[in-house]
This record gives structure tokens, C-alpha cells and sequence, in this order.
């Protein structure tokens, strides 16, 4: 069994970055990302601190453009529109939740698609189902690094991927059949969750439920990919899969905490470097 370390390929791919941003730099070009963040959900604010500090390392600009949680619609479209005209500012990125006044689907249609770095636009999620060069969401396009890194084909292979959101699910299935994988995904209302694992040759799972995935639910040699992440009532953090004994069977696992969660952050750098290099060739 392959333990997929995603604290070291992240650090791997932070590398790859700070040297790309240092070209770009001597072209006279700083890439630069703008966050959003409403209200003060102590989550959010740990998230966005994170991706600020990701990006002072690697040489990436980085502002966050704070709001209470009583921000009107009209004057956070407003940012929008002029975080979109800034040239200086390449990528922009809204941190979810936004809080329940907020249409959410109008805030990230607002966001120009060339600064969609979270790639939750839908004229982004459109390109990548057609298979064009596009901006991923960070998270399905961090799975996608850990197949190219750890050299797992994917032509052919049979996958389940459990949970079926926009920002995840949905992505990942696309990534997925762009390379010739045959995927069954799975969600709230499938109603034998297990008949579709079994047969899996990679399982990938992420809807936010401890020890949802159980060893008698995959087959020997199965690759696993933990998306999800739980805090139990004694604070320690799992993901969605029961680690100690699917392990057993599996041939390549991600951990929880160590796995998914740091390259997330690193494609979020990757997407925003591509932006900067996208308005390098049409400045």
C-alpha cells in the first residue's frame, strides 16, 4: 500500500511555481490574486489565511477584500466588477459560503471567466466537460495531480466517485472521462452505495461523512482518494473513508490530514500563475 502524500507533492508543485512566477516577474508581469471574504466564519478565515500565506511564499500577490455579513448584493457585484477591470489582479477567487441573502450563482457568474481561478464559472465548467483548456476547480484538479505524479493510468479504469456537487463531484467526473475512465458517480440518493464501489478500480469520496466508506465496501488493490474532512468531538480530523482498515485492502490511499487538502491550495497558486500567463499573451 502507497500512501499518495499530498504535503510533498504540493511542496513540489509550490517549487515549480515560484520559479515560473520569478520569470514572469522579469517580464514585468506580478501575478496576482484578489479573495473575497463576507462575514466571519472562523472556517473561512482560516481558509483565506491559508491562501494568502500560500501565495506571499511562492511570490504571488495576494489582497483579501474583507465585508460584514450584512454586505448588500449590488455592492459585492460592484468589487466584482472592479477586481475584473484591475490588470494587476489576475485571479479572483469569492470564499463560499457567502451568507443566505447572497444569490451565490449570480456572485460567480459575475467573476470573469480569464480570472476564474476556482473554475466554478459556468462558461469554465462548460470547457472542461467539452475537454478544452479551461480553469478546473482546484480540488478535482488536485486528484488529477496525484494520478500524474504517482504514474496511475487512467484509461479504462472503473471509478466511483461519491458526492455530486458543483464545486467536486461534478468536476471530477469530467476530468475523469476527459481520460478515458468509465465513471459511476454516486450521491444523497443512490440507493446501494456499495454495489458501485465494489466494482471500482478508484474510489473517490467526498461529502463530509466519517467512516462513510468501510473496507467491506471496496475490493483488494483498490486506489482511494479521501476528499472529505470531518473534525470528530475529540478534535481529531478524518476524512470520509474508515483509514485504518481500507488501507488494508488498497493499493495507493490519501490520508486525512495530508492528502487532498494541500494541493487544493496548490493548484489554486497553479490556476492563478496560468491567469497571469494568460494575460502575458494577449497584453
Amino acid at each position: 500500500m502507497t500512501i499518495l502524500d499530498g504535503k510533498k507533492l504540493s511542496q513540489k508543485i509550490r517549487v515549480e511555481v515560484k520559479k515560473e512566477v520569478e520569470e514572469l516577474k522579469k517580464e514585468g508581469i506580478i501575478p496576482g490574486l484578489a479573495v473575497i471574504l463576507v462575514g466571519d466564519d472562523p472556517a473561512s478565515r482560516v481558509y483565506v489565511k491559508m491562501k494568502k500565506d500560500a501565495c506571499h511564499d511562492v511570490g504571488i500577490y495576494s489582497v483579501v477584500h474583507e465585508f460584514p455579513e450584512t454586505i448588500t448584493e449590488k455592492e459585492l457585484l460592484s468589487t466584482i466588477d472592479m477586481i475584473n477591470e484591475n490588470p494587476n489582479i489576475h485571479g479572483l477567487l469569492i470564499q463560499l459560503p457567502l451568507p443566505k441573502h447572497i444569490d451565490t450563482t449570480k456572485i460567480l457568474e459575475r467573476v470573469s471567466p480569464d480570472k476564474d481561478v476556482d473554475g466554478f464559472h459556468p462558461y469554465n465548467m462548460g470547457r472542461l466537460v467539452e475537454g478544452l483548456d479551461t480553469f478546473a476547480p482546484c480540488t478535482p484538479l488536485g486528484v488529477m495531480e496525484f494520478f500524474k505524479e504517482y504514474n496511475i493510468d487512467l484509461y479504462g479504469k472503473d471509478v466511483c466517485v461519491v458526492g455530486a456537487s458543483n464545486i467536486v463531484g461534478k468536476p471530477m467526473w469530467a476530468l475523469l472521462v476527459n481520460e478515458m475512465a468509465t465513471v459511476d458517480i454516486c450521491h444523497i440518493a443512490t440507493k446501494d452505495l456499495a454495489s458501485h464501489t465494489k466494482r471500482a478500480d478508484i474510489v473517490i469520496v467526498g461529502v463530509g461523512k466519517p467512516n462513510l466508506i468501510t473496507a467491506d465496501m471496496v475490493k483488494d488493490g483498490v486506489i482511494v482518494i479521501d476528499i472529505g474532512i470531518n473534525r470528530l468531538p475529540d478534535g481529531k480530523l478524518v476524512g470520509d473513508i474508515d483509514f485504518e482498515n481500507v488501507s488494508k485492502k488498497a493499493s495507493y490511499i490519501t490520508p486525512v490530514p495530508g492528502g487532498v487538502g494541500p494541493m487544493t491550495i496548490a493548484m489554486l497558486l497553479k490556476n492563478t500563475l496560468k491567469a497571469a500567463k494568460k494575460y502575458k499573451e494577449v497584453k
